[in-house]
């Protein structure tokens, strides 16, 4: 972090402190990830805005959908 200017730095070792990272690397390397996933997310909203229509979405489509997201949760 020493090409940070101070005032960065200090923002930097507040999350660090707030957030339980341990360290100035590990708050870092928490965001690169958080990075990753939204532009993953990202990507699966734009693959799916830009896929056919499977229909429309009745009661029956999101009981199914609950009992899959269930069985993960489970």
């Amino acid at each position: 972090m020493r090409y940070l200017p101070d005032s960065l730095k200090t923002f930097v070792d507040e999350q660090v402190s707030q957030r339980g990272c341990g360290t100035r690397s590990k708050y870092v390397c928490e965001l690169i990830r958080k990075d990753q996933q939204g532009q993953e997310l990202r990507g699966l909203l734009l693959d799916g805005a830009s896929s056919a229509s499977a229909g429309l979405a009745d009661t029956a489509h999101f009981k199914r959908f609950r009992r899959r997201v269930e069985g993960f949760i489970a």
